[in-house]
């Protein structure tokens, strides 16, 4: 054994028969667990759990979609269906759930201006 590790012993022991039992101080109980350093939200790096992780749509899904979005009335109804299955995959069905509220404007705008052309070619002819 050299001595600067007997050396060091000694300090060790020397520190807990002194400075150990002063003032009331108890060493820390063994079942005590000490809670980890929490980093502040903005210092960690967002990490999706690896369970929710899906397959991106391919892109012979999109075409495939989009085809099938080329046939009248048959569209509306897969737009519905993709949007709310749950067992399309989620980027797809948000997409889908966009396109609905996009198409709802679109009619709600398409409704107002027909009116008003009725209105306006009504006067006109009055």
């Amino acid at each position: 054994m050299d001595n600067n590790n007997m050396y060091q012993q000694d300090q060790n022991n020397d520190y807990q028969q002194n400075y150990g039992s002063q003032q009331g101080y108890t060493a820390p109980q063994s079942d005590y667990i000490q809670p980890d350093y929490v980093q502040p939200g903005y210092q960690q790096g967002y990490q999706q759990p690896e369970n929710t992780l899906e397959e991106p749509v391919t892109l012979g899904e999109w075409m495939v979609s989009f085809l099938l979005m080329l046939i009248p009335c048959v569209n509306i109804i897969l737009m519905f269906v993709w949007a709310f299955s749950n067992s399309e995959k989620k980027s797809k069905s948000n997409f889908f759930k966009a396109a609905l509220i996009w198409y709802g404007i679109c009619m709600v705008l398409s409704i107002i201006m027909v009116f008003a052309m009725g209105i306006g070619v009504a006067s006109a002819l009055s």
